[in-house]
Order: structure tokens, then sequence, then C-alpha cells
């Protein structure tokens, strides 16, 4: 694990020569955020040694440097999936070549199922908090002390500081936000609707297949975290309508540019 970050963080050296503090995740048809950064740097997945593939349409597969209001960072444009085939070490090795080139905060996206009865497609919910129902744990096997310690706190996954200061740029920029736990299930499949009402009674407000491992990885790191789901579809007992990944991602790039206000003020107030 060791040699593979150093072998990581040694190729991207060679194509970039600043390092951000700051790094963003960007979930199913939120990629285009990336637009807005500018004299970017892009560098393929599949160019970078010992990353995986992102397989999933809406995921572009580039990790991307550059200039976002003033402020030098890095985005992923497209994650992994446990759903892909990848193992949790495999799913969080960006997050783990972050932490090695210096960064220290760290802004995940993405696309989720409402279950709370108070939310409607294209809002942005907060995260929170979140409930981790995937089968394996990202930290899982041997602990290098190197990487963090064994036993992470996860009282305050999301950062409070964060969460905030987001609350104060939607205010002033009059933009409607939810607040809400994420619960993270495995896929590909979308929930059943008894799912769907198990999730809320145990407490959770959307649902998706991915954002948990990250943020875990992400605390084991002692980076600092905020979270962002797009409500794109709405499941329960009550709701008829059959979700599909094509209208996902159409929904989710409607709420593209709310996104990328509150982000774009964020990262210059981090």
């Amino acid at each position: 694990m060791l040699n593979k970050i150093l072998e990581t963080v040694r190729y991207i050296k060679s194509k970039v020569n600043r390092f951000p503090e700051t790094a963003i995740i960007l979930g199913t048809g939120l990629g285009s955020i990336v637009d807005i950064i500018e004299d970017a740097t892009y560098i393929p997945y599949k160019e970078i040694p010992n990353f995986p593939l992102s397989t999933v349409e809406g995921h572009s597969g580039n990790l991307i440097f550059g200039t976002l209001n003033g402020i030098y960072v890095m985005a992923m444009q497209g994650r992994f999936h446990y759903y892909e085939g990848y193992n949790m070490k495999e799913v969080t090795f960006p997050v783990r070549v972050m932490k090695a080139l210096g960064v220290r905060n760290l802004i995940v996206s993405n696309a989720a199922g409402g279950m709370n009865k108070d939310f409607k497609v294209g809002d942005i919910m907060v995260i929170t908090d979140h409930i981790n129902l995937f089968p394996e744990n990202p930290l899982r096997g041997k602990n290098y002390n190197e990487l963090g310690h064994r036993f992470p706190a996860m009282t305050e996954a999301y950062s409070r500081r964060l969460i905030n200061i987001v609350n104060e740029i939607a205010l002033n920029k009059k933009i409607a936000i939810k607040h809400g736990v994420y619960v993270g299930t495995t896929g590909p499949t979308f929930e059943t609707p008894a799912e769907y009402e198990y999730f809320r009674i145990i407490g959770g407000d959307a649902v998706g297949m991915s954002t948990v491992p990250e943020v875990i990885v992400a605390n084991h790191s002692s980076m600092e975290v905020v979270g962002f789901s797009v409500i794109t579809d709405l499941g329960g007992k009550d709701i008829t309508e059959v979700p599909s990944h094509e209208e996902v991602q159409k929904a989710a790039i409607v709420a593209q540019p709310k996104m990328a206000d509150i982000i774009t003020e964020l990262i210059s107030r981090i």
C-alpha cells in the first residue's frame, strides 16, 4: 500500500508542480463542474499508476489540477465504486494519494435517492452524518500508522465548521439547501420501496452507492470533510416512479449550477 501510494505520487508530481490543500470528488452527473476550473491540467486515470478506471456513465475519469475562485485545487472527475468490482482499498486509493500530496480538506458530492418526505428531486442535501451499510470497511486489514490511527473516531465525520460555512453561503446566495443523513449501500440496484422505508426508519434521509468509504478514509487521514448529495430520485412505498441512471444524471446536471456556486465560494473560505 505505502509503495503504491508513493509510486502514484511520484507520477503525479512529474505532471504538476503545485499541490493543493483542498480536493473535490465529483459524483454522477456532476463532473462538468470542473469546467469552471481555470488553467487546468488533466491527467486521465488510465495513465496514473495504481489508479482504477471508472466504468460508469457520467464519470469521465480524470484527475484535474487548477484554480477555482483563486484557490489551487485538485478534483476527481468521476470516482470508483464497490459495485464495479473494486475492493474498498481500491475504491479509496485516490484519497490516500490526496493526503500524500498534502490535501487537508475534502469536498465530496454524489447523486442520491431521497426518502425524506420533505425532499424533492433537485434538492441539494448537505450531509450531516452517514450510515454505513457496505459489507466491507476500507480500514479492514493491516493498519499503517503512517496513514492514520487504528481506531479513528467518526463522531464528526462531516465537519461542523465547514457545514456552518456552507449554511452561511447558501443563505447569502439565497440557495435552498437541505440537511440529512446519507445511507451508503453497495448497489448497483436501485432500492426497493421497502428498503427505502427501512432506510428512513433507521434514520436516513438519502441513499447512494458511494461516498461513505471515501469519507471513512479521509477521517482516518485526519482530513476535514464536507459532503453534498443531489436528490435525483425519490423512493418509498408511496412513490410509483421507476428510477433510472439516465434520469439520475439529468437531475444532477440540472442541480450543477447551484452546487458549483456553493462549492466555488466554499473553496475560498475553507
